[in-house]
């Protein structure tokens, strides 16, 4: 029977998705460099996918290898506008800058989840999710930003589909969990084969 599972991220967002799926979980943040991981990927012109789902395994890893025998959960997120990897902005103008690249047009937000055990990757799941975005003029925008504090701009990227975010969108396709960074349900059904 498994009885918990590590959380390889600092994300309190992963950590209330998976407690309220009764999963039981140990935050212990992986606190790997994602930027040189993310260019190196991006020079040998890999997918989002590829990015989203290398970033996940290697947090996982990470953490798993300092615990024997324990299921450890890591997780990534991006945005792919167009073929464009947007990272998660560092200040209040590049997320303006992220916004206006973003203003009313499609994107996809892509989660990954990698289970590991034991140092090595024993499962993944890569899910995406289809965001439409409304027109916005620059003051719109603005404003928008000025409702969003610091810690949650820069940790989930410029919007926050559970709190001010899902006013910037005129249409969202896919599963709720995955906009949230943890696509939940593959990861119970995984589990359960665990037990």
């Amino acid at each position: 029977m498994l009885n918990k599972i590590i959380l390889a991220s600092k994300s309190e967002v992963r950590k209330k998705i998976l407690d309220k799926n009764n999963i039981k979980c140990v935050v212990e943040p992986s606190n790997v460099d994602e930027e040189p991981v993310k260019e190196s990927l991006l020079k040998e012109q890999v997918s989002s996918e590829i990015i989203s789902k290398n970033l996940a395994e290697l947090k996982a890893n990470k953490v798993s290898m300092k615990k024997n025998d324990e299921i450890v959960l890591g997780a990534d997120s991006v945005i792919d506008l167009e073929g464009e990897l947007i990272s998660k902005p560092e200040t209040r103008e590049e997320a303006m800058e992220i916004l206006r690249k973003l203003n009313g047009k499609s994107h996809f937000l892509i989660s990954s989840v990698c289970i590991s055990k034991n140092g090595s990757m024993i499962w993944n799941y890569t899910d995406k999710a289809k965001l439409t975005m409304k027109n916005f003029t620059d003051n719109e925008l603005k404003n928008y930003l000025s409702k969003i504090p610091d810690e949650t701009l820069y940790a989930y990227n410029v919007y926050q589909i559970e709190g001010e975010g899902r006013s910037l969108f005129a249409s969202i396709e896919g599963d709720e969990d995955t906009i949230m960074g943890l696509p939940v349900k593959k990861i119970k059904e995984y589990i359960r084969l665990l037990r």
